[in-house]
């Protein structure tokens, strides 16, 4: 996990907190005060180099976690390491390596950075850094700080996986991801033209990974929504996560093809949203299958619609689904009951155009 916030506002406090709560020991490292070497091990020359080689000796604080076997180990200030330390911190934060040492699992890395124009002499995080994290924007909340101010300062409560139905939520994260990106394959990988852009949450077959683990994970542990958001968005960027998170909701929704087995029992979401990409998803499938009793079923799926959500939602589709028709199909007798929804729809267009 990255944190990323302005300076001063609570990021180290709350790791401190955390491994309070969690009675876990923590180990604090400012990258940039440290040398390339301090990452990839400092050579040892032994009795006989020529034949032994030249040993990688890991910093005392690795060996310590590695003596521990738990542990958090927190990266502060990464915004102010310079190329040549982020390009030693790799191994590190991906592989978990350290010169000869690799750190058990039961050892978290965290880091934390200011943003490049608040940092002590920042820098961006070169591209290959960024795609290791997962990115969360840290902020503060004024009535947390005032209480905290007060004496009172919240502890963390971390949620609890059911192992029951992790098999599950791992089923359901993998379809998910290779669902979204079958149909868009253009995101499977995006590196983004900016260096800034660079520096934070794009997507990549590595990001992808991380985002099938997070949502199945987070499944598993009940989280909320927004919190589910924040970790997809963190890994694969803004327009990658929202389109997976759109991608769930469709995901959750009914089957096109049973509502048009049983319009008359179909159940249609509550909420407009969702609501909508039902009814394009069942146009969807009268397109991609053509034939008149799919036709005049989708029909009296709008009518159902109608009758039980707002009318708006069926304007397009019933537009979509008009173009669909064949010469030889007669006019369905829904369509009047729907003509009265699309006229003052179209009116109500007309007069927020002003015309």
């Amino acid at each position: 996990m990255l944190l990323w916030g302005e300076p001063g506002i609570g990021k180290t406090a709350a790791l401190h907190q955390l491994a309070r709560t969690l009675g876990l020991p923590l180990t604090t490292v400012i990258a940039s005060v440290h040398e390339p070497t301090d990452f990839s091990g400092l050579p040892v020359i032994g009795a006989d180099p020529a034949t032994e080689g030249v040993p990688m000796a890991p910093p005392d604080w690795a060996v310590r976690l590695v003596r521990e076997g738990r542990g958090l180990l927190f990266l502060d200030e990464l915004s102010t390491a310079p190329p040549a330390v982020q390009a030693a911190l790799l191994r590190l934060v991906l592989e978990r390596r350290v010169g000869t040492l690799v750190l058990p699992a039961g050892v978290r890395i965290v880091a934390a950075a200011n943003p490049r124009a608040s940092a002590a002499d920042g820098w961006d995080l070169s591209a290959p850094l960024a795609n290791r994290f997962v990115h969360l924007q840290w902020t503060y909340d004024q009535d947390v700080v005032v209480r905290g101010l007060g004496g009172t300062w919240p502890r963390a409560q971390l949620p609890t996986l059911d192992p029951r139905s992790l098999r599950a939520a791992v089923a359901y994260a993998r379809q998910a991801v290779t669902g979204l990106l079958t149909a868009r394959p253009a995101l499977i990988h995006q590196l983004p033209k900016s260096e800034t852009r660079r520096g934070s949450a794009w997507p990549s077959p590595r990001t992808w990974d991380m985002a099938v683990r997070l949502i199945a994970f987070g499944t598993a542990a009940g989280t909320s929504r927004d919190v589910l958001s924040a970790l997809v968005r963190g890994v694969v960027g803004d327009g990658p996560g929202l389109e997976l998170l759109a991608w769930l909701d469709r995901m959750d929704l009914p089957d096109p093809e049973e509502l048009l087995a049983d319009p008359a029992g179909a159940a249609l979401p509550e909420r407009g949203d969702q609501r909508q990409a039902v009814l394009d998803a069942v146009v969807a499938a009268v397109r991609n299958r053509p034939d008149r009793s799919r036709w005049d079923a989708a029909w009296r799926l709008l009518v159902r619609a109608l009758e039980t959500g707002a009318p708006d939602i069926v304007v397009v589709p019933a537009a979509t689904l008009a173009a669909l028709r064949r010469d030889d199909w007669p006019l369905p007798a829904e369509i009047e009951r729907l003509s009265g929804a699309v006229a003052v729809s179209r009116r109500a267009d007309l007069l927020v155009a002003g015309r």
